[in-house]
């Protein structure tokens, strides 16, 4: 069953964001300051987006009826395994008005899909980085490689660290991530890259495609976690913001400075931050941000 664009929505745009979370926050505002005619999705249809939901199960093309062509597609959520970025595409090109206009110029163009990913698909200890072997048999890295196999489009991946800005603080991660000094003693390097930055990839992607490269996104930061957790706490402690905090939440971060000054004698740390070396994998982001001439722009996290 073949189901045509629908009458009511764009016919066409430069950017398609299929999801608007988070990320969203920071792109959308970018995209309308840049001039890229762009729209999005979520599973609502709230805030003047078009209602929309993959459902991996599904052969149903009409949820795919009322997006409009475009000549980049921004899948935000995650595929995993084998079939959903094949059903995926298909849908998506199945209902198409005219199979050769899925962009926003008049002109014959491939639509272009960029995937967000994880940078956790490089598993190896030591430095990684967008050429190092990614971990094939990981179910989103499996997904990705069969996106950027289809024949009919060109794909790209930015598997990115973890994300972070505006309220989303790694500052605000130690208390889920670290409930003990053996919790601590287990942590070694954090990699991260700001909203802000992920947006400002997009739409670097978007202008200067590269065909079946899969990125590894970072803020070009090695970060010790154990130099985090001393600067936190000392911050809260013995820089006046105590009075802001809970005294149960003083005498945590007491407690986490004790365990990094004990972890620093009990495995001959000399200083803070600990060398790369010992800090198992650790991501060297450099890639892109070359190939595309720009770089990151929010600086280290505080």
């Amino acid at each position: 069953m073949i189901v045509h664009l629908a009458d009511d929505q764009p016919k066409a745009v430069e950017l398609l964001v299929l999801g608007a979370g988070w990320t969203s926050t920071f792109l959308l505002p970018i995209l309308q300051r840049e001039g890229i005619k762009h729209a999005a999705t979520t599973t609502t249809g709230r805030d003047g987006t078009i209602a929309f939901k993959f459902d991996p199960e599904s052969s149903d093309p009409r949820p795919f009826a009322g997006l409009p062509n475009a000549t980049t597609i921004l899948i935000t959520f995650p595929l995993k395994g084998k079939g959903q970025s094949e059903r995926l595409v298909k849908l998506y090109l199945d209902t198409r008005k005219d199979d050769s206009a899925c962009s926003a110029s008049n002109t014959k163009s491939r639509p272009r899909f960029i995937q967000l990913g994880v940078s956790s698909v490089w598993s190896g200890e030591g430095w990684q980085d967008s050429s190092s072997p990614h971990d094939t048999e990981n179910a989103r890295a499996i997904a990705e490689d069969e996106l950027m196999a289809i024949p009919e489009i060109d794909a790209a991946v930015l598997n990115l660290s973890g994300l972070y800005g505006g309220q989303r603080q790694p500052r605000g991660w130690v208390d889920r991530v670290i409930k003990s000094k053996e919790d601590l003693r287990a942590k070694g390097a954090l990699h991260v890259i700001h909203g802000e930055d992920v947006s400002r990839a997009v739409v670097a992607l978007h202008r200067k495609f590269t065909k079946s490269r899969r990125w590894l996104m970072c803020d070009m930061h090695v970060y010790d976690w154990w130099d985090l957790v001393q600067d936190w706490a000392v911050a809260d402690v013995a820089e006046g913001r105590a009075a802001e905090l809970s005294v149960e939440q003083v005498k945590t971060q007491q407690v986490r400075l004790q365990w990094v000054g004990e972890l620093m004698v009990e495995e001959g740390v000399r200083a803070l931050p600990r060398d790369s070396s010992v800090l198992g994998r650790v991501l060297d982001g450099r890639a892109f941000w070359n190939e595309m001439g720009i770089w990151p722009s929010q600086g280290r996290i505080r």
